[in-house]
């Protein structure tokens, strides 16, 4: 059994990046992964859109030849195309120079459309390979009719992908037992393993143990770090030891590890990929990473209501991203549609006349209570906690924007919580508990920006709608680089994961100037404590 490792960080890394790894790096890993004795290099993908410099996406093969130094005797270098997002029409005949095979991704039931493309790009003069995504959704009779055309043109291999990184091992065993029966020995096939579920790497061990006795060749795809879309994908430095101590490999580990850290450790650094709860949702339900991403980028959703949206589509619609209906669905689970008119009316008579103090989680809220305090003595103003319960003060009022920020402050204050008034925006409840009031999200929210439901930002808006002309400030500090340095109480659940702080810091000034600028009756803001949006 001959097994080749393809490492494809170059390929399915660039979704990380926007293909933009550099000119240094991109030399950098070819050259270590050569040094690694990588049988398979994926250098990137070939692109209906000119060639930018230290970019894996590539017009033509020439524009690759920069970033292969000096091309290594019995290494493979490859690139990807969609099926049907490549015009191959293109692409010179070919000479040796960069890159020697093409890998044509198809979907599930076009096939047949990718050998035509695969054929026209091998009579060019290039190995072709071919990845049938979502192997997952074939039936036995797909794989048959799939093996049996695949038969009629040889190509150097077909490789199983689990795109959606819902595979068990079952599932794994039952296509490519099928496969092995009905594909000809002579074409290899591959495995592309996504890690959801935190299957990758053994998915990768089950499919070699499972092909062992067929004498078939083995192409095991990876990269370094899992470094891939979503969830990311089984790691070349993991795979890489697991051939050389089970399988007879001599893979040299010491390059991968040079790989890894001259280059890898700036893009963990600035880019987030790999398993999480969000992405293992996906794997659950396979479901197109995108959709997963959307709800991520748009509503931050809660691990729980993204499960509800995802199960309440269709499996059909799971595969594709249609962000229209995933609206609708997120619309309809959260219920943020709700009447509020008698809550808003009675907030307004309570609040009319008065000044608010809003307190937000901020560390001055904490290491300036005191000021804070003798505001409160002095000026006698109605006290809303924002977002969370920061203990020292009487509060009025707790105001929640976020349904993990609500739990948390039920779970660790419950006093205060249960004997204070709330008021809860309808993305995390639709019906009042006593001393609640739900108000629309919709109606305290204005997109346009990524964190347009900033906690401050909707208080302020909010307020605005009742009416309230005196706004003071506390504890809406701005974030620093250190998440445990932004918080009164360093345990509150993060909301920005990203860690973008410089640019969330900019996003809420931007928000908080247009809030001063349409505000209606909400026009005197003081703050009590320092403010990096006191500007």
């Amino acid at each position: 059994m001959q097994i080749e490792l393809l490492d494809c960080t170059l390929r399915d890394g660039a979704y990380i990046v926007e293909s933009k790894f550099g000119s240094a790096p991109m030399k950098g890993i070819i050259s270590h992964l050569q040094d690694a004795n990588i049988d398979i290099i994926e250098i990137g993908w070939l692109k209906d859109k000119p060639h930018q410099e230290g970019s894996s996406f590539y017009h033509v093969p020439s524009d690759a030849e920069p970033y292969i130094l000096k091309k290594k005797p019995n290494c493979l270098y490859v690139t990807m195309i969609d099926w049907d997002r490549y015009d191959d029409s293109v692409l010179p005949e070919y000479d040796g120079k960069s890159i020697d095979a093409v890998r044509v991704v198809f979907p599930h039931g076009k096939h047949r459309e990718g050998i035509k493309i695969g054929m026209r790009i091998r009579q060019k003069g290039y190995t072709v390979m071919f990845q049938a995504a979502n192997t997952l959704a074939y039936s036995d009779e797909d794989l048959i009719t799939m093996a049996e055309d695949m038969n009629k043109v040889l190509p150097s291999s077909l490789s199983v992908v689990d795109t959606f990184g819902a595979m068990y091992p079952e599932d794994l065993e039952r296509i490519v037992r099928c496969l092995d029966t009905h594909l000809d020995k002579r074409i290899k096939m591959g495995m592309h393993t996504h890690n959801n579920q935190q299957m990758a790497f053994a998915l990768c061990q089950d499919f070699i143990k499972t092909l062992k006795e067929s004498g078939r060749g083995l192409v095991i795809d990876a990269s370094l770090c899992g470094m891939g879309r979503g969830a990311g994908n089984a790691t070349t430095e993991l795979v890489a030891s697991y051939l050389n101590r089970k399988c007879g490999c001599h893979y040299n580990i010491d390059a991968v590890m040079d790989a890894i850290d001259v280059y890898m450790g700036y893009y963990q650094e600035n880019y987030e990929w790999g398993y999480s709860t969000p992405y293992c949702i996906a794997g659950m339900y396979c479901c197109h990473v995108n959709n997963i991403a959307y709800l991520l980028k748009n509503h931050r959703t809660s691990a729980k209501d993204m499960r509800l949206i995802i199960e309440s589509l269709s499996p059909a619609d799971r595969r594709k991203y249609d962000y229209d209906l995933l609206e609708e669905k997120y619309l309809q689970n959260r219920s943020l549609y709700v009447d509020d008119s008698e809550a808003v009316s009675r907030i307004r008579a309570e609040l009319d006349g008065k000044t608010v103090l809003l307190v937000a989680p901020g560390k001055s809220s904490i290491e300036n209570q005191e000021t804070v305090l003798q505001y409160i003595r002095v000026n006698k103003p109605v006290v809303i906690a924002v977002n969370a319960i920061i203990p020292g003060y009487q509060y009025d009022y707790l105001f929640f924007v976020n349904p993990a920020r609500y739990e948390y402050a039920r779970n660790s204050h419950p006093e205060v919580f249960g004997t204070t008034k709330r008021i809860v925006l309808s993305n995390i409840k639709n019906q009042a508990d006593p001393d609640e009031s739900v108000i629309g999200f919709n109606n305290v929210i204005k997109r346009g920006w990524a964190h347009y439901d900033n906690a401050m930002i909707c208080a302020l808006r909010f307020l605005d709608k009742v009416g309230v002309e005196n706004v003071a400030i506390a504890g809406f500090d701005g974030f620093k680089h250190k998440y445990n340095e932004s918080y009164a109480d360093a345990y509150l659940p993060s909301l920005n994961p990203d860690n973008q702080w410089d640019a969330l810091n900019e996003e809420i000034s931007e928000m908080f100037v247009d809030f001063k600028k349409n505000a209606e009756t909400c026009t005197s803001i003081y703050f009590v404590t320092d403010s990096l949006f006191n500007q």
